[in-house]
């Protein structure tokens, strides 16, 4: 998320109440999280296991709860607690919009788009030509949809990241500023989610088609001509790359990589990065002609039990 404008270490620290080591007038453009940071953006980082991640990223401002050197050509600011000070500035600079019923005024609708009864369209979002958006679909606010996209009833478009830090009192949500783009000739089923990201953007590649009841994580990046078979689940900060197909109730986890044109079967769950070209199957997923020979010498033990 980039600010409304460029501000100075300075005033974050004055925002934030805390002490920072750098410039006053170093430039801050903005805030993102880890995976997405560039120059000018703010990252938090509240745990020493990834403190040497966050000041060796392309961020050039590090929220960190710990006094340590600063690194050439960066700044910090020191926090008791990054996670409620990021918090604090996502509220601040991207306060929640509340949803009202039916088009927001801000809303931008393109040439031939038929909104269908029950829809509900947030702030400033943008929906190309040639659209169709079902009964009762929710767009949540600065969602950009391309041209010839269709949104099947009751899908959700914008919801907030599924993203917490555990404390003593209970679970402290993430809040989430980011958003969601879906391009050209995307097809979304019935019944679907789609997170928005924490900071930056979940995307849906061109030409794309998803089932019914499938859900997609926060800052998720989805390539072209993907196809999502029925439940499918996607956490957050994956990457799937140009046609990947994912049969049924496939679930993958956060921040792994499917490669180009991978095949997915059936009910398999994706723990790593996957190399592209390939069929996959089973939980771990591993290739699918591998683990069917397996699951064939399982079913034979017990008849070769009986020769030994």
């Amino acid at each position: 998320m980039k600010f409304p404008r460029p501000h100075t270490l300075k005033e974050i620290a004055q925002i934030l109440g805390c002490t920072y080591s750098g410039p006053d007038d170093f430039p801050v453009l903005g805030m993102n999280e880890i995976h997405r940071v560039k120059a000018g953006d703010i990252v938090f980082v509240d745990h020493p296991k990834y403190y040497d991640k966050a000041l060796q990223s392309a961020a050039t401002v590090v929220l960190i709860n710990q006094k340590v050197e600063v690194p050439e050509g960066k700044a910090l600011l020191f926090s008791e607690d990054p996670f409620r000070d990021f918090n604090e500035l996502s509220r601040r600079f991207a306060p929640h919009q509340a949803l009202q019923e039916g088009i927001h005024t801000s809303a931008s609708i393109g040439a031939n788009s038929l909104i269908e009864f029950g829809a509900v369209i947030g702030e400033d979002v943008v929906i190309g030509a040639d659209c169709r958006i079902g009964s009762h679909v929710v767009i949540h606010a600065g969602a950009h949809i391309a041209d010839r996209v269709v949104i099947q009833a009751h899908s959700v478009i914008g919801s907030d990241a599924f993203y917490y830090k555990k404390r003593p009192e209970g679970f402290d949500r993430l809040l989430s500023t980011g958003k969601v783009e879906i391009e050209n000739d995307v097809e979304i089923g019935a019944s679907c989610t789609i997170d928005r990201g924490v900071s930056a953007t979940t995307r849906i590649g061109s030409g794309t088609k998803i089932d019914n009841q499938v859900h997609i994580g926060h800052d998720t990046v989805i390539g072209r001509n993907v196809l999502l078979a029925a439940q499918v689940g996607i956490a957050g900060c994956a990457v799937l790359e140009d046609e990947v197909t994912l049969w049924g109730q496939v679930g993958v986890n956060s921040s792994v990589r499917i490669g180009e044109k991978a095949v997915i079967l059936g009910q398999a769950g994706v723990t790593k990065s996957l190399e592209g070209n390939k069929t996959y199957f089973g939980t771990p997923s591993e290739d699918a002609r591998r683990k069917f020979r397996e699951l064939a010498a399982l079913r034979n033990l017990p008849t070769a039990s009986e020769q030994i």
